[in-house]
């Protein structure tokens, strides 16, 4: 209207645009002496952050980025999809967990994904007669026969234009990576899909690596190392699947964990390698630009300690997620570590993303990190180091000769977290840093230790089980039971312990390690009534002291659960024949000067 006012345009030509060098001037002369220097952070990727940025940062990228802009966005910029994960153990059809898709899709969700142990099992026809499959995103994750779960979906969708993905996924014997063994099974599937230009039967599964613990900067490197793979065995002159074909069938399931920035800009260096890979086979950049993402909440980062943390853990995530550019957020519930799927923990999980998009509105606008000093140099930087290690894996003979050495690298990123974590350099809220001493757990702490379910690869895991062990031992005490336990702590977790004791002494009691067990030995927690020791053991002897112990018997729990090759975290029988065979096995004792490896969990218990 003519009478409205009119915002008048802001200028600042009065304040001469300040350089990097006079903000860093700055900085030191309101750092009152100290060194600028103390202020960047080294990153567990081998990056150095700087504590400011300023618009020099983007010209040194040698050409200003381009916001991503993606192609067929009507409903908004940045429409992504709220896809919960279901998940549908052995020995169930699934219709329960279709029942549940159909309340999620009611109150909040944009679609579901399944993931099935027993894919022929799923009963897919109850599916399409339940659920509105034109209308949703539709994935599944099938640990066997892909290609028969993908001919039956064919038929239980009938003429429909399903939108969604196919994960491939299998468990024990065979890596989720080793496409190499799945090459016609996966080819077909292909083939059988291409009519669902919205439904994408190709996997990489990152969160393999994510999961796992490996840097931001592994799992991009190693990613795209499994899309060669599939190029590599997929493409065939004689299936008519060339290069173009696989690329547009293809898609990432990536694990985004609590490093805000890192993880946002681990999204957005995907897209800009994924690009740069698809260039080096000749796809044409549009396809590069189709690129689907589906982000999931990690589960390296959750605890079974101080579990409402992770509740705010996952809302960062999933933030990470949707401001980094993922096409799809599934967002784990805070107590599926130790808890049934349940309506309550699953409404909030869902209600994450809802109130992302409908009180955030993280919708509207496409790539919002877009131009930003800090996360466009973080983007440039783990590109190229990912880009980097992926070379070498290539030099290397590729990812499926190269797996070993990759999974090691991990692996030993997994132990600097480890110990990081121990000696309180990084901090897992409620585990190592602000704990809730008197916390009283939910659940049975011997129960979860013995069950096969409970997540092992996890970054707070040492640290946790310790605690639950500890608990046991306490509980133990106060019940005066002739019963003993040995729980299985993990690899070089001794060590952990030792630092994280020390961490609550003054500095002039602090004693040290008697015995430094062997690299690679397992941690163990004997445990009865009247004592508790710390201990260490090769791999070998836990499992010869693991197979005798379970052939005798126990009036607790069964450790029938365990499959018999499996060395289980929880071995309890009577106290003297642990006694006996803790000695006959030769296991050995930790000690520190002048405490009892009770002070020392007492210590590490708060009491």
């Amino acid at each position: 209207m003519s009478d409205s006012p009119r915002s008048a345009p802001v200028s600042f030509s009065e304040f001469e645009p300040l350089t990097t060098a006079a903000w860093q001037e700055r900085i030191r002369r309101d750092l009152k002496g100290a060194d600028p220097a103390d202020l960047r952070w080294d990153t567990r990727e081998g990056l150095t952050l700087e504590p400011f940025y300023h618009r020099e940062a983007l010209a040194a990228l040698g050409e200003a980025p381009t916001p991503l802009v993606r192609p067929g966005r009507q409903a908004a910029p940045n429409a992504w999809r709220n896809v919960p994960t279901l998940l549908v153990p052995a020995g169930h059809d699934g219709r329960a967990a279709i029942d549940h898709a159909a309340r999620a899709l009611q109150n909040g969700a944009d679609g579901v994904h399944f993931e099935l142990t027993e894919p022929e099992r799923f009963d897919l026809e109850y599916l399409a007669t339940t659920l509105p499959l034109n209308s949703l995103v539709l994935g599944f994750t099938v640990a066997r026969q892909p290609e028969e779960f993908v001919h039956r979906l064919l038929a239980a969708a009938a003429q429909l234009q399903l939108k969604g993905f196919l994960r491939f996924a299998p468990g024990q014997g065979l890596s989720p990576d080793d496409y190499a063994h799945q090459t016609q099974g996966l080819q077909r599937c292909l083939q059988l899909t291409r009519h669902w230009p919205e439904f994408f039967p190709l996997s990489v599964n990152s969160s393999f690596f994510g999961n796992r613990g490996a840097t931001a900067v592994q799992e991009l490197a190693y990613s795209l190392g499994v899309a060669v793979s599939f190029f590599s065995n997929l493409v065939s002159e004689d299936q008519d699947v060339d290069a173009t074909a696989v690329a547009s069938a293809l898609h990432f399931h990536v694990s985004v964990g609590p490093s805000y920035f890192t993880e946002m800009a681990k999204l957005r260096a995907l897209r800009r390698l994924w690009a740069t890979l698809l260039h080096a086979y000749g796809v044409h950049p549009e396809v590069a630009a189709t690129l689907r993402i589906h982000a999931s909440t990690s589960s390296w980062t959750q605890t079974t300690l101080d579990p409402h943390t992770n509740l705010l853990r996952v809302t960062t995530e999933a933030m990470s997620a949707v401001l980094g550019g993922a096409d799809s957020v599934s967002v784990t519930p805070f107590d599926s570590l130790y808890a049934e799927p349940n309506e309550f923990s699953a409404r909030i999980a869902r209600n994450v993303p809802v109130i992302l998009r409908e009180e955030a509105h993280l919708d509207k606008v496409a790539d919002p990190a877009a131009g930003s000093y800090y996360i466009e140099t973080l983007t440039d930087q783990l590109a190229k180091e990912a880009w980097a290690l992926f070379q070498q894996t290539e030099a290397a003979g590729g990812f499926l000769v190269a797996r070993g050495k990759a999974m090691e690298s991990i692996r030993l990123a997994n132990m600097e977290q480890f110990r990081r974590i121990a000696t309180g350099e990084q901090v897992i809220v409620g585990t190592n840093l602000f704990q809730n001493l008197h916390e009283q757990f939910s659940f049975d702490p011997k129960k979860l230790l013995r069950s096969r379910q409970f997540d092992t690869a996890r970054a707070a895991y040492p640290s946790e089980v310790l605690r639950l062990a500890t608990a046991m031992h306490f509980i133990r005490k106060e019940q005066k039971r002739k019963k003993a336990a040995v729980v299985l702590l993990g690899t070089d977790t001794i060590q952990q312990i030792y630092d994280s004791f020390v961490r609550l002494l003054p500095a002039d009691q602090r004693p040290a390690m008697t015995e430094v067990p062997a690299r690679g030995d397992l941690s163990l927690l004997f445990s009865s009534a009247e004592e508790a020791t710390l201990m260490s053991a090769k791999p070998e002897q836990f499992q010869q002291f693991a197979d005798f112990i379970r052939n005798r018997p126990d009036d607790s729990e069964d450790d029938g659960a365990q499959m018999q090759n499996e060395a289980p975290v929880l071995l309890a029988c009577d106290l003297p024949t642990m006694q006996d065979a803790v000695k006959y096995f030769g296991f050995r004792e930790f000690t520190v000067s002048g405490y009892s490896t009770d002070d020392v969990l007492a210590r590490l218990q708060g009491r």
